[in-house]
């Protein structure tokens, strides 16, 4: 991938954020290799940014590749441990994908599920940018928050 068509800047805001520090840390515990080393935290990221033109590439039915699952569940954890740094309780993370691209990611805290999302066309996973990325991922922070103060017990039985 080249510079010239990556579409996360290096100067984008969103890069700086919270969520987005703990999404790379998961990426590159991934990169087994040291391939990530020399990148930038950019060029890391950017594959899991779909905009329009990026997603007319990727056929409507397929299969997904071992890259586009580890990414699906590096976004996860990210968000579990972006929970936990909120809330200070320990969020487990449970991903689940058929060969298909079919499946369920839970985040769990005790005994209480936090977070479930049903996963459909996995080898199309992305998000239009990184701004709409941490709008869906504050959605889903304010509603695991939610959860966990109505179901307290739960959550630490």
């Amino acid at each position: 991938m080249s510079a010239a068509q990556l579409v996360v800047e290096e100067n984008d805001p969103y890069l700086d954020t919270f969520f987005v520090g703990e999404l790379l840390k998961q990426l590159k515990a991934l990169d087994s290799y040291g391939t990530y080393d020399e990148w930038s935290n950019a060029k890391i990221i950017d594959p899991i940014v779909l905009t329009k033109e990026r997603k007319k590439d990727i056929p409507v039915i397929g299969d997904p590749d071992e890259i586009t699952l580890a990414r699906v569940k590096a976004y996860y954890s990210a968000l579990a441990a972006t929970i936990e740094s909120e809330t200070g309780m320990m969020a487990v993370t449970l991903v689940n994908i058929s060969h298909e691209g079919f499946g369920r990611a839970l985040i769990m805290v005790g005994k209480l599920i936090i977070v479930d999302k049903i996963l459909r066309d996995v080898h199309r996973f992305g998000f239009p940018s990184l701004e709409k990325m941490n709008e869906d991922t504050d959605k889903l922070i304010t509603r695991a928050k939610e959860l966990l103060e109505k179901y307290h017990d739960a959550a630490t039985d």
